[in-house]
């Protein structure tokens, strides 16, 4: 990071907040979330300095929650408490696997030991920390993600994002697979019985799921993934960042530019981000496909004239609905890309 001009980077971000909040006019502000790439490598006077702007050119609620998202291997405990400081509140950290075979099979470059470090660090520094965990890995039995699981929650954090692992077209975990890499992942059976595990396990501990892969205790949800599953409006600033604004009665997709020295170019030109109109029905598609991924559902009134099925889908026990609200089941989470084919068919 020595080679990075760290003040032109803080300036840029700067100037897009205000130029965001120009254009939007008086907004609240529930979050800020520094995310993608390695923000914990920021240096805290960059977070600062954001942080400073947003609150500046927005109005902050009290409860305004800031998180930044860390690496384990490179958490250092000045740093961190450099990011308090700040005004971050809250940490998630990449952990992805309590076991060191299993981390190296993932390409990770830190180790357990770094991990608990990190964790460690986090619960010292902040009043809120989350972690990520990956499961259904290769080779990996029920016995074995029942203890990971029960170690997880025996750290002591509030929050836990616990994502089951699923190999995406056109990655390299993709590309690794279809030449007859990857053997030994679950088969669809013991991944359904890995997802029940997981919902029993973490209830009993008090921290039920609040969208499908997300668990917290009571009052621990994350305000800034809920703005994305509730479809509500973020700003995205810096390279890559995606956004979704309503303004002049119109719901537009922002993306910026994903080079960052195109980039910072842009922003000193006056332009870095494109906008695309989103059409009623895609808005409507898209409050279903992340509404329902929520424990809490979706207002019916709002979409039920885009779905297909819904009868049948609720007498078939796959969702269910209770007052004005569309919920999928228990029996219907592990299923739910099929359950959203059918509704939006």
């Amino acid at each position: 990071m020595d080679h990075v001009d760290q003040s032109a980077w803080a300036d840029a971000l700067v100037s897009e907040i205000r130029r965001v909040g120009a254009e939007l006019g008086p907004r609240a502000l529930s979050s800020i979330f520094f995310g993608g790439g390695t923000p914990s490598l920021m240096p805290a006077a960059t977070v600062a300095g954001v942080i400073d702007a947003a609150t500046d050119v927005f109005s902050a609620s009290n409860t305004l929650e800031v998180t930044l998202e860390a690496n384990p291997s490179s958490v250092e405990a000045d740093r961190f408490q450099g990011y308090r400081t700040a005004g971050v509140n809250r940490v998630s950290l990449g952990v992805q696997a309590l076991n060191d075979p299993d981390l190296r099979a993932l390409g990770r470059l830190h180790s357990v030991a770094e991990a608990r470090t990190a964790i460690d660090v986090a619960q010292s520094t902040f009043d809120r920390v989350s972690f990520d965990l990956i499961y259904a890995r290769q080779h990996q039995t029920l016995a074995d993600w029942d203890t990971e699981l029960t170690e997880a929650l025996n750290i002591g954090n509030a929050h836990l994002s616990l994502y089951q692992q699923t190999i995406e077209p056109g990655t390299a975990f993709s590309a690794h697979h279809a030449h007859g890499g990857l053997g030994g992942l679950p088969g669809e059976n013991l991944s359904a019985d890995m997802y029940d595990l997981t919902q029993t396990i973490c209830e009993a501990a008090g921290m039920p799921a609040y969208e499908i892969s997300n668990h917290a205790r009571p009052g621990a949800e994350c305000v800034h993934n809920q703005i994305y599953w509730q479809s509500g409006d973020y700003a995205g600033v810096g390279p890559g960042a995606h956004g979704r604004l309503t303004m002049g009665g119109q719901r537009l997709a922002t993306e910026a530019v994903h080079d960052p020295v195109t980039w910072l170019q842009g922003v000193a030109a006056g332009g870095a981000v494109t906008r695309e109109v989103i059409s009623e029905v895609a808005q409507l598609e898209e409050a279903v496909m992340m509404g329902l991924r929520m424990t809490q559902g979706i207002d019916f009134n709002r979409v039920n004239k885009s779905l297909a099925r819904v009868d049948q889908l609720c007498e078939g026990g796959w969702l269910e609905m209770s007052g004005g609200r569309l919920t999928v089941t228990p029996a219907g989470r592990p299923v739910l890309n099929e359950i959203l084919r059918q509704l939006l068919a």
